[in-house]
């Protein structure tokens, strides 16, 4: 999801874009509708006049067609398919009202006046395209057909719409477009962040993410230069020590007393393996795939990291599931369990150590002291508790750098006595 981010942003504002306007032209069509409707209902009141006269004064309905065809009305004669009309038609509009019609009569007691009240009710209907106005009074029925008007008809609404949403799914398919070459840059970090320091950001486009992938092309070469670099001194200088080591080593043999041959021994053996942890350190910092990873057991990781150890196995327990597999660097993650069961033993009070697998991580227990500061203080190089130690303080540094290769931490807690280095 988080992937896409950019994408689902756009394709979230065009579906909120076009269910607005979808919206909007569905409430415009319907008040145009009834605007239009109200507008050519208004021609009821010159029906119902015209059709009031006739009643009034009894003409004839030659005459009443007659009046009607002034205004383009046409009455309906054919019994047939004004109850056709009547009964499947559309009502568009209807409405009721009263008329009070006065007349002058005469009786024993002289003329007086007599008020009659009749109710009628008027109706717009749509039928095959076209409208009619029926008539409903006590003195009878009338459908009258307007031949001006039409039914209202929504192509001009839907042209609208329609030009608009092809407007926008335009500008969204442009977005499109405009995003493809950030796409492209995304997978193109991706690989680079993966360790293929040769892809290349370099772009001709003159935009904003054209400036930025020839940005990080710069920013790619420069990175490649300075690892280039420091892989070439780092190498020299591990190649140029080891020679004045290996002429030391055997001048050593060449002093007159065992004392001093001893003591130049432990100091050159000690340079020789600072140089090695180098080396290695090196090795791990400068790995930019995983093609050399592969799936090992891990007990039988463990035992070769026991081997390098060249401890006595009695010092070691092992409580892991030989079917346990993991994807590693068989050397180095040797390497940094050797590094623990190492750790392990000189600082245990027994000179034990147990490795158990819990809740699917490695974990390396023995009993001592909780160690003095935050785990964070001792994966630094060179940091130590007691200098005295054998050690050069890079032994934890160089775990938690093989973990990282390996997509993992080194953890640590304490309980009941015993301290627990967890592969995280």
């Amino acid at each position: 999801m988080r992937k896409h981010a950019v994408l689902l942003t756009v394709l979230f504002a065009l579906t909120v874009t076009l269910f607005s306007v979808s919206a909007v032209f569905w409430e415009f069509y319907k008040l145009n509708k009834t605007q239009y409707v109200e507008q050519i209902f208004t021609k009821h009141e010159t029906i119902n006049q015209i059709y009031r006269e006739h009643l009034q004064k009894n003409t004839s309905q030659i005459m009443l067609e007659a009046n009607l065809a002034v205004y383009k009305f046409v009455l309906e004669k054919d019994e047939i398919d004004k109850k056709r009309i009547t009964k499947h038609a559309k009502i568009l509009k209807q409405r009721n009202f009263t008329r009070v019609d006065e007349a002058i009569m005469l009786n024993n007691q002289g003329l007086y006046t007599q008020k009659v009240t009749r109710d009628f009710r008027i109706s717009m209907l749509e039928y095959a395209k076209r409208i009619y106005f029926y008539i409903e009074s006590p003195l009878g029925v009338a459908l009258i057909e307007d031949e001006e008007l039409k039914p209202y008809t929504y192509y001009s609404i839907a042209y609208s719409y329609l030009t608009i949403v092809l407007i926008i799914f335009i500008s969204f398919m442009l977005i499109l477009q405009r995003l493809r070459p950030l796409i492209r840059l995304r997978r193109k970090i991706a690989l680079f962040g993966n360790g293929n320091m040769n892809i290349s950001f370099k772009t001709s486009g003159r935009d904003e993410i054209a400036l930025v992938s020839n940005e990080l092309e710069f920013t790619r070469e420069k990175i490649n230069t300075l690892l280039d670099a420091r892989t070439l001194f780092l190498r020299n200088l591990m190649h140029e020590l080891k020679t004045p080591i290996a002429k030391g080593t055997i001048a050593t043999q060449m002093l007159s007393t065992q004392k001093e041959r001893d003591r130049f021994s432990s100091i050159f053996g000690r340079l020789e393996t600072l140089v090695e942890e180098f080396a290695l350190i090196e090795e791990v910092t400068s790995i930019s795939d995983k093609s050399n990873f592969n799936e090992y057991r891990l007990v039988d990781i463990i035992d070769g990291a026991i081997d390098m150890a060249m401890v006595d196995g009695e010092c070691v327990d092992i409580d892991v599931d030989a079917s346990v597999k993991v994807q590693a660097n068989y050397r180095l993650y040797t390497t940094a369990i050797k590094n623990m069961i190492d750790n392990g033993i000189k600082y245990s009070t027994d000179s034990h150590i147990k490795i158990v697998m819990k809740n699917g991580e490695l974990c390396f227990e023995s009993v001592g002291k909780c160690i003095a500061h935050p785990l964070q203080y001792y994966i630094e190089p060179f940091t130590k508790d007691n200098p005295s130690k054998n050690s050069f303080g890079l032994g934890l540094y160089l775990v938690d750098s093989i973990l990282k290769v390996h997509d993992k931490v080194l953890a640590h807690e304490y309980e009941s006595g015993i301290n627990r280095f967890i592969f995280a």
